[in-house]
């Protein structure tokens, strides 16, 4: 006897928590720490456009509602990306 699942399953990309400073976020079970200085596109955005991610082909993440696309490599290393874009053009 095959037994049924219950529930659904987890997502494998979510945001946990939101700072002043940046925000937490869980992939595959490992929590990383987004700065908004190293990842200037989540500055201003509202709650439910940075807890709306997707994890796509295993090490991709996108956030729809804001047009962001990063690799986990980007988020485990910023410091081998040293070119950043600014998020606003005024000069914030």
């Amino acid at each position: 006897m095959k037994s049924d699942n219950i529930g659904s399953a987890t997502s494998a990309a979510e945001t946990l928590n939101v700072s002043p400073h940046g925000f937490w976020l869980m992939v595959n079970e490992k929590e990383y720490f987004l700065d908004f200085d190293h990842f200037p596109w989540f500055r201003r955005a509202r709650l439910d456009e940075l807890f709306s991610v997707e994890l796509l082909h295993g090490d991709h993440l996108h956030w729809p509602e804001l047009d962001v696309d990063l690799d986990l490599d980007r988020i485990q290393s910023p410091e081998n990306y040293p070119l950043v874009a600014r998020s606003d053009p005024g000069g914030e």
